[in-house]
């Protein structure tokens, strides 16, 4: 694999990010994770440490099953595109629903080990809670919140991997779940390095646009939004979600055409 290949690569991707289709279909999908953001966000403002944490790292999670579907269809479309074959956008929806829904069942088990670390964090605050000892506990097993919080981390990290790499995989070569995973592990570990300069490479404009957004919204949240109820929090981030929502429909369109590209890449 060599670097004029790598180029070549993410120049295509770039060029067929800006299709109107594509972002007319990304778009929705991605008001819809954000609806999860802003849901969790209301949850967590008037609510305890225990919750308001788990709520950080909950919508990351819900919305991979159906960012991952979502990255199966542009896999998909965009493969029609670079190869110039015409297929209707209802046609390739219908012909991939079960193959998208199939697929968007592998964020099942990241959201099942949350759950366990989430029921164990709170086993923690309890103790924290008890009367006169309270304190003794907090200090002692402050090691465990710290785990168990760099285990949630590392399963959005591994979250975004699995749309990285398993989307065009399963888009490419349907399988079942189990066989799909084996194919997609072994080929990341045969080729490790590449296929972790790929991922990096595919998250760069996410990472920008995605960065200059959050700075503005926090800037906005400092200097602008007056709501004190959870509705009215709610409310103010749902409209500043929408924006948001539409300058990433481009980066993530990019990121999972570069994951399809990567995935052919990695095969010669």
């Amino acid at each position: 694999m060599m670097w004029h290949s790598i180029e070549k690569a993410f120049n295509r991707a770039v060029f067929y990010s800006f299709s109107k289709k594509k972002i007319a279909l990304t778009f929705p999908v991605l008001v819809l994770c954000g609806v999860f953001f802003v849901f969790c966000k209301a949850l967590a403002h008037d609510s305890g440490d225990w919750i308001s944490l788990s709520m950080l790292f909950l919508p990351i999670l819900l919305s991979s099953g159906v960012l991952l579907a979502l990255g199966v269809l542009l896999v998909r479309l965009y493969i029609h595109e670079s190869r110039q074959l015409s297929l209707g956008l209802k046609r390739l929806i219908g012909g991939s629903l079960d193959l998208m829904l199939g697929t968007s069942y592998l964020s099942i088990p990241p959201i099942l080990v949350y759950l366990c670390l989430w029921i164990v964090m709170g086993i923690f605050f309890l103790l924290q809670e008890i009367p006169g000892i309270g304190p003794f506990f907090s200090v002692v097993f402050s090691f465990a919140p710290f785990l168990l919080i760099f285990a949630a981390l590392l399963l959005c990290f591994i979250n975004l991997g699995l749309l990285f790499f398993v989307a065009p995989a399963a888009a490419l070569h349907p399988l079942k779940r189990v066989s799909l995973v084996k194919r997609v592990f072994h080929n990341f570990s045969k080729k490790l390095f590449s296929s972790l300069i790929l991922f990096c490479i595919a998250l760069i404009p996410i990472a920008i646009v995605g960065g200059l957004l959050y700075f503005a919204a926090e800037l906005t949240h400092l200097r602008f939004l007056v709501a004190e109820q959870s509705l009215g929090v709610a409310l103010e981030w749902f409209f500043i979600m929408l924006p948001f929502a539409a300058f990433l429909s481009p980066a993530t369109i990019f990121f999972f055409q570069f994951a399809a590209e990567s995935y052919q890449l990695l095969q010669e």
